[in-house]
């Protein structure tokens, strides 16, 4: 897939406002004009080059260093120019202004990184790693996206489509000679293909999900009655004061979100409003609030007070949960019941949000129950799209398993599976997605 249209695109590639160092790049067909126009000269490509960077009277905008790489050696294998100088806002503005006035045009968000896909210099499961890696909030995350775009799950996809290739060739070969007597061996090598892409699939479909889970992490939702310690717990897991405490029920009122993160993995927690019958119209507002967070939540939090237990009205608002989210109750205030046999304790986690005591337990027991596994040594990030994907293309490979002995639907459930894989990596990719995807990116890359 090559580039057709490789006009000059130029923008600054680093972050907006003040810098020690500020970064414009230029890509296309045959900038060295611009190069020699910008720096008297055209650098060794692939060298640091020391110089005056020059306006339209030869005059000096600023110093610093230039770097040339020449096609196809180069992050979009076109023709680039990078010119790292100071990162004063209308110093980089100068210099952009210059190679815009040179022939070359203002780059859209992500072109840099779509003419890198366009010209096969990465596949487009790497190329959406680029701004992933940008995004990452935490250490794991940025790992994780580094194993992307080194082409780790690429590798994975690009693998289980080999396999199903092979699976496919074989079908169409006892396709093409139906007179033909299939060998036990024909059909116990389809068996054993079609077992292998089912397997390698679910590997894959469960680390990219560990590395969805580090790309967009978790929504938690908070609930209970008043005064059972929701926002003393919330403050406990953030580690700070977010969320004000105190004796007077109905203190809440509106859902108080705060960004978290246990063992890399970011969480968002809600700290909804005490649910309970009240003639406040604003506390009912809240309330009403806290179960519309409740419905976008992936994990449900009740928390109970220890010493009362589990109380009728705490299992009405338990039973009012969606079925289908996955839930815990959660026991605060433990340090009031040290004494309390086990034997008497309720199934649930016991916690006291003023002491400390039992959150590393639940923290533990939050990552286990959103489906976090550890393994983030091997975790690729993944999108949502990806994960759309791999389970379609699991379900292609189940219809298939049922197919085995109608070849025609056999090969066809086969061809379906292996369009889905594709869309990942960018085989065949309509441009109407690459647009969407690439339009996302920020102006530099």
């Amino acid at each position: 897939m090559q580039q057709q249209n490789a006009d000059p695109i130029a923008a600054i590639a680093t972050a907006q406002g003040r810098g020690g160092v500020g970064v414009v790049r230029v890509s296309g067909k045959e900038i060295s004009a611009i190069a020699v126009a910008v720096l008297g000269k055209l650098p060794v490509p692939r060298h640091a080059t020391y110089g005056d960077f020059l306006d339209e009277k030869g005059e000096v905008i600023d110093q610093g260093i230039a770097l040339y790489f020449s096609a196809p050696h180069s992050y979009t294998g076109e023709d680039v120019l990078e010119l790292q100088g100071h990162g004063g806002t209308a110093i980089l503005q100068l210099l952009l202004q210059r190679c815009l006035g040179l022939g070359a045009r203002l780059a859209e968000p992500g072109e840099f990184t779509r003419r890198a896909f366009l010209n096969d210099k990465i596949d487009l499961a790497q190329a959406e790693s680029v701004a992933d890696l940008i995004a990452a909030t935490t250490t794991e995350a940025a790992r994780s996206a580094v194993r992307s775009l080194q082409g780790d799950f690429s590798a994975a996809v690009n693998v289980l489509v080999d396999v199903l290739l092979r699976l496919r060739m074989l079908t169409e070969a006892m396709l093409d000679f139906p007179e033909e007597d299939i060998d036990v061996s024909d059909t116990t090598l389809r068996d054993k293909l079609l077992h292998d892409a089912q397997t390698k699939l679910q590997q894959i479909i469960a680390t990219a999900k560990q590395g969805s889970l580090l790309r967009e992490g978790a929504h938690i939702a908070l609930v209970g009655r008043p005064n059972v310690g929701k926002s003393s717990l919330l403050n406990r897991l953030s580690g700070e004061e977010v969320a004000l405490v105190s004796d007077v029920p109905g203190t809440t009122r509106d859902v108080i979100r705060q960004a978290i993160q246990i063992h890399g993995v970011p969480l968002h927690i809600m700290d909804t409003a005490g649910l309970r019958s009240s003639r406040d119209a604003v506390e009912n507002m809240g309330m009403a609030r806290t179960h519309q967070a409740v419905l976008k939540a992936d994990l449900i939090l009740l928390l109970l007070d220890a010493d009362m237990g589990c109380s009728e009205e705490d299992w009405k608002i338990f039973s009012s949960f969606p079925a289908d989210i996955p839930h815990l109750k959660v026991f605060n205030k433990a340090d009031l019941i040290k004494d309390m046999p086990d034997a008497q304790r309720e199934e649930g986690i016991y916690i006291s949000a003023k002491t400390g005591e039992g959150i590393e337990q639940f923290r533990d027991q939050l990552l286990k129950l959103i489906g976090w596994n550890n393994q983030e040594s091997s975790a690729f990030i993944a999108r949502e799209r990806h994960l759309i994907a791999l389970n379609l293309a699991q379900t292609h490979l189940d219809h298939a398993s049922l197919q085995v002995n109608m070849p025609e639907l056999f090969a066809e459930e086969l061809r379906l599976a292996q369009q889905s894989l594709n869309s990942i990596t960018g085989r065949f990719t309509a441009d109407d997605l690459l647009g969407e995807i690439f339009s996302r990116f920020c102006i530099g890359k």
